[in-house]
């Protein structure tokens, strides 16, 4: 497999698992916590995040498919986005040529998403369910491991 497509199915493999540490046991009502009257709530970021992966496959495809969901839910939110997180990296996976560069899929969805889970982190420390923080470096973070069955963190602190 071409280096840049691992890099991406790493950068990928990321997400997922920072994702996985802010998206599970979230405080009660969290989904509609209002940090403001200008901001999302975490509910509309996660469909957000969702529509980012989609779009990335679609992208990937060689297709320029954007749309806009409404939140359905906290679980089945978080369930929505790790099938479009797994759907993105069985493609990158595969064998089928990408319909964009690998750098444009990662400084578009990818980078974009990661800003959103780090919203989403913030939003839960506001809200009163802050996560631990981490030494992602020693993180065990593997290609292919995108689904919601993350390792346990290595070295957490306050």
């Amino acid at each position: 497999m071409d280096s840049k497509r691992e890099l991406l199915r790493h950068a990928v493999a990321t997400l997922a698992y920072r994702s996985r540490k802010v998206l599970r046991e979230v405080p009660a009502g969290f989904d509609r916590y209002h940090a403001s009257e200008t901001t999302r709530t975490p509910a509309e970021i996660l469909a957000h995040l969702a529509d980012l992966l989609d779009w990335a496959v679609a992208t990937a495809q060689g297709r320029q498919v954007w749309k806009v969901s409404e939140p359905a839910g906290w679980d089945r939110g978080v369930e929505r986005f790790f099938a479009a997180l797994a759907k993105f990296d069985e493609y990158l996976a595969s064998d089928a040529e990408l319909g964009a560069p690998e750098e444009r899929l990662f400084q578009g969805p990818v980078a974009d998403a990661l800003t959103h889970v780090g919203q989403l982190a913030m939003l839960r420390r506001m809200a009163g369910g802050a996560i631990r923080g981490e030494n992602y470096f020693v993180a065990d973070i593997e290609v292919g491991r995108v689904g919601t069955d993350q390792a346990v963190p290595h070295r957490e602190f306050d």
